[in-house]
């Protein structure tokens, strides 16, 4: 189905949410059409944002909006929906548009596979009436559904279109890209010859790809990593429950700033705390780029004073090389924590690969390396 018919038989006027690769058409369409636009899209902090949001505009236009995700969000929404959308409280409609990634019988990464088994499930149980499109689904039908759902949504009930792998086509061209040139595979790097062998947490995405790739290209052991492949926003809350039990034992945290963005109270946790053995390291490169390119709203705001106002009694940004090694090393060399903000371009190398363990595998070595500590 090409994503503009999708669009015109919704036909809502107002879209949030969190890219997805699986809806990278959709973003894409979004994208070209209006950007970044308070009145027609809005890219949000994380899937519950999203639905707030959508709320919001339902409260003030009486209007149908629409909130689109990976399913990985769903976990995200189950409160907003449960006690603000619902039919039994506010009842306010939504359209939900769900990128399906894990569907049972397609391959997919493991982080993947249980959510794609339960995607339509935590629908069912949110009482989410939905509808699965894929690429031979037609416009027809998805116009006869959309009827349907037009009913419910009248009397203030959630719908949802799951999309499968490779339902969406005809997407434009849109490039992303920033003025930074520093590129995060040899931020890695840098931040890998610094930290020796202290344990690393990595955010998910490209991210942890490129930390594998440069341990299996420096001949290191990939014990020293916790690859952080689902769960996003979390490894630094995940950095912090570690740090705090290996008080004797320096511990990094290679952080993402969409993932910062999905779940920024954690830094107010840590800042409270004060792990004086921990340090984040927050690559910024404004843009969600593992699912796209899409940008965040991390390029227009202040990380370091954020940081500082959580707590953090040291926070700085960095922008080239010789001032990343020079931070990096004396975060390592002081006793107390650090947060570290590094500017970064949007770009992967195209044959990037993915871990060649499993998670369970990087977790029992992570584990046993932890213990000798």
């Amino acid at each position: 189905m090409k994503v503009q018919t999708l669009v015109n038989i919704i036909g809502s006027d107002f879209y949030t949410g969190v890219p997805d690769s699986q809806l990278k058409a959709l973003c894409n369409y979004l994208m070209d059409t209006y950007g970044i636009d308070p009145d027609h899209h809005i890219i949000a902090a994380n899937e519950g944002n999203c639905t707030a949001l959508a709320a919001g505009y339902h409260l003030a236009t009486g209007k149908i909006p629409v909130v689109y995700m990976q399913n990985s969000g769903e976990g995200n929404i189950i409160n907003p929906v449960a006690s603000l959308l619902n039919d039994r409280v506010y009842a306010i409609p939504a359209v939900f548009i769900v990128g399906w990634r894990g569907e049972p019988g397609i391959h997919d990464e493991p982080q993947h596979i249980y959510q794609g088994e339960v995607t339509t499930k935590l629908l069912e149980n949110m009482g989410i009436d939905y509808f699965v499109i894929g690429p031979d689904t037609t416009d027809d039908e998805t116009k006869k559904v959309m009827e349907q759902f037009r009913q419910k949504l009248s009397k203030g009930l959630d719908v949802a279109f799951v999309i499968r792998k490779g339902a969406l086509t005809d997407a434009p061209k849109v490039k992303y890209c920033n003025d930074n040139s520093m590129v995060r595979e040899e931020i890695i790097r840098h931040i890998v010859a610094v930290s020796g062998e202290d344990p690393i947490v990595s955010t998910t995405g490209k991210a942890s790809r490129e930390l594998f790739e440069t341990r299996a290209a420096n001949g290191q052991s990939h014990k020293y990593d916790f690859l952080t492949v689902g769960s996003m926003g979390h490894s630094s809350s995940i950095a912090l429950g570690i740090a705090l039990n290996k008080k004797n034992q320096r511990i990094w945290c290679v952080d993402g700033d969409g993932a910062v963005l999905m779940h920024m109270g954690a830094m107010a946790v840590v800042g409270a705390n004060k792990p004086a053995n921990l340090v984040h390291v927050v690559i910024n490169n404004g843009a969600h780029e593992t699912v796209g390119g899409m940008p965040t709203v991390a390029a227009k705001i202040d990380l370091v004073a954020i940081a500082e106002a959580c707590g953090y009694p040291h926070a700085v940004c960095v922008n080239d090389f010789e001032s990343l090694d020079r931070e990096l090393e004396q975060a390592r060399d002081r006793n107390e924590l650090s947060f570290i903000e590094v500017k970064c371009s949007i770009g992967a190398r195209e044959d990037l690969g993915r871990p060649t363990t499993t998670a369970l595998e990087n977790k029992q070595k992570f584990m046993d390396y932890i213990k000798t500590l």
